[in-house]
């Protein structure tokens, strides 16, 4: 990854839009199929007619919106289309962009953070809603400023009202040579071509098209129309543009520039964790969104006992909440594997919940014991990241982490952000049950706000990381231990060592050193050691000078520059400082790239390993 690679921050919905001398419809349902990838649960274009402009739309697939229109066969030169990941609303044809309001359409990627609040404002000027969907109020907003002004003099007065993220393409009914685009905080490209050009969330949508793009920066609009570009600030000062020719193929381009899924991932962890957090609660005054789990204030204080169960990854992350609950919450936790759980005769209750941590939604031993947990009569949520998939049907509550689709088997993104909402779990219950006091959740709401920034700051180490990976990828084994919280983060470690480099790697709890794994220890042995500064931390650096007193070589990995982990270490790696809880988030992302850098060198299909599938949807 060159410094001068585009970072893509990737959002679950697509956009494309595109105005020039092409069947701009075909070329739409195109670029939308390229943009498959995201993930989405519906899909929809808006362009002109003779009739002005028509939308069509549909819950579903591209194929299905393809079908739509074949009938029609319609012929357009100005056409914008979307792909939807449900996240205000379910996915129906009425939440499916586009969304019209009078004679302006738009369709839009992000979240609007105070669209109740003006939700609100425009019910009152007689807007009528007919979604769901936040977006809804951007295309009654827009068009409550389109009065003897242009679109684009709209737009700017519209967005002075909205809060979020956003990436919009807007068209209106009487400038049918025009597309405008406004950025913030979610990708939105542009394509220039002899004649046409194109808009997008992502530059595959278009690449068969144009390999010369314009990449807009937040607060940046873009107006389109068949003679040109122009690039503006919201305030209307003109902008310079800077456009720039990729050269990658159509399949690095889904990829980001990144050379393969998994680092992409591992890099769209910033934006995924503040997706998965965004709109679920308020820092200031400390409360957590509790009807994001779906459960009522005194269903959660009757709660008895938390059962959770996951595989693999997620198995992992499973325990990470076991520590957060217990500890914040004084409610007993019990995890377990799936496939272990329904053959143990597990003893659950009516009065008792169980959590299903899946990342696809549909891992039969996870939905099994889902199953068994209900026959049972205990209620379940499921924390998921696939809308619609069979655990989140089944279960009584959905929390979807919202970190976008994970194309590469080994998860990355997909386990931050299970940890988040597990996090976020606990301090709504916790808050609810009396146990977390207003000062100290705020204080624990304003910390996971600064978690994407960390991350960020953790994935900055990649270089040394990656040359720590070349004294080490010809290991035959290596050891990961942690104590507390971390211990599971080191069976993570672990776990993504081996699936990436086929590299023997095994997780253990410090304390256990000398009742077996410490025969493992020689000169060849790597061993890397979570040593972050919290109580335990005087026994992981006794656990250290075990490990060098045998001649191990020791990669340990801490947030405080100064610790003593660092002085007695082969390689220390840095991540920043946070509480206990989200330390397990910033102490994964070294031990990812760490995987992925030795699976690379080792030359390894890091994005398909050998025998393993995204889903194990088979006992």
């Amino acid at each position: 990854m060159t410094n001068d690679c585009w970072l893509l921050t990737i959002d679950m919905c697509g956009i494309i839009g595109y105005i020039g001398k092409r069947n701009a419809v075909s070329v739409v349902l195109d670029g939308l199929k390229r943009l498959e990838y995201r993930g989405y649960d519906s899909a929809g274009v808006a362009f002109f007619s003779d009739k002005g402009i028509e939308v069509r739309r549909c819950r579903g697939k591209i194929k299905d919106l393809t079908s739509m229109l074949e009938s029609e066969n319609p012929t357009s030169n100005n056409t914008i289309g979307h792909t939807r990941w449900a996240t205000h609303g379910k996915p129906s044809e009425e939440n499916a962009h586009p969304h019209r309001s009078r004679d302006i359409v738009l369709v839009h990627n992000g979240i609007i953070e105070n669209y109740l609040h003006l939700k609100k404002m425009l019910i009152e000027k007689g807007y009528r809603f007919r979604s769901e969907t936040d977006t809804e109020v951007l295309c009654h907003l827009i068009a409550d400023c389109t009065h003897g002004c242009s679109l684009e003099e709209a737009v700017m007065e519209a967005m002075k009202e909205v809060k979020g993220a956003y990436a919009i393409a807007i068209i209106k009914e009487d400038e049918p040579d025009k597309i405008v685009g406004v950025k913030k905080d979610s990708p939105l490209v542009v394509g220039l071509g002899e004649g046409e050009y194109f808009i997008a969330s992502d530059v595959p949508a278009f690449l068969n098209y144009s390999s010369d793009v314009i990449f807009l920066e937040d607060g940046e609009m873009v107006i389109l129309t068949r003679d040109g570009v122009r690039v503006n600030k919201l305030d209307g000062t003109p902008v310079r543009q800077k456009v720039k020719s990729v050269s990658w193929s159509p399949s690095m381009a889904e990829k980001g520039g990144y050379r393969h899924f998994m680092l992409k991932e591992i890099y769209e962890q910033p934006r995924a964790i503040a997706d998965t957090m965004r709109g679920r609660f308020n820092a200031e005054s400390g409360e957590v969104n509790l009807e994001e789990f779906g459960f009522g204030e005194e269903e959660l204080k009757s709660i008895g006992k938390i059962f959770i169960v996951a595989c693999g990854t997620s198995y992992h992350a499973a325990i990470v909440g076991k520590y957060i609950i217990e500890d914040l919450v004084r409610i007993p936790v019990e995890v377990d594997i799936a496939s272990e759980f329904r053959y143990r005769k597990p003893i659950i209750r009516p009065e008792d919940l169980m959590i299903v941590i899946t990342q696809s939604g549909e891992t039969a031993d996870t939905i099994a014991a889902q199953r068994e947990a209900k026959r049972l009569g205990a209620k379940v949520l499921t924390i998921c990241n696939v809308v619609g998939s069979t655990s989140s049907r089944d279960a009584d509550a959905v929390f979807y982490t919202h970190s976008g689709p994970e194309i590469g088997v080994a998860s990355t993104k997909a386990f931050t952000t299970q940890i988040a909402g597990l996090y976020l779990f606990a301090l709504g219950i916790g808050k609810t049950r009396g146990m977390i006091s207003d000062k100290i959740s705020k204080a624990l709401l304003q910390e996971l706000l600064t978690i994407p920034g960390k991350v960020e700051r953790s994935l900055s180490e990649d270089k040394s990381i990656r040359n720590i990976a070349k004294e080490f990828f010809k290991a035959r084994g290596f050891l990961y231990i942690g104590r507390g919280i971390t211990y599971p983060i080191a069976l993570e470690g672990a776990l993504k060592l081996k699936e990436i480099s086929y590299i023997h790697a095994e997780g253990y709890p410090a304390g256990e050193m000398k009742h077996g794994p410490i025969a493992l220890i020689d000169e060849e042995l790597p061993v890397v050691v979570l040593a972050p500064m919290d109580n335990l931390h005087e026994k992981i650096i006794s656990s250290i000078q075990e490990v060098k007193s045998r001649g191990g070589k020791v990669i340990s990995i801490t947030n405080n520059i100064d610790s003593d982990a660092c002085s007695i270490s082969d390689k220390c790696i840095f991540v920043p400082e946070t509480n206990v809880y989200l330390t397990t988030v910033l102490m994964s992302i070294p031990m990812q790239l760490l995987a992925y850098h030795i699976g690379v060198l080792r030359g390894c299909d890091v994005d398909q390993p050998r025998n393993l599938a995204k889903s194990v949807t088979v006992e």
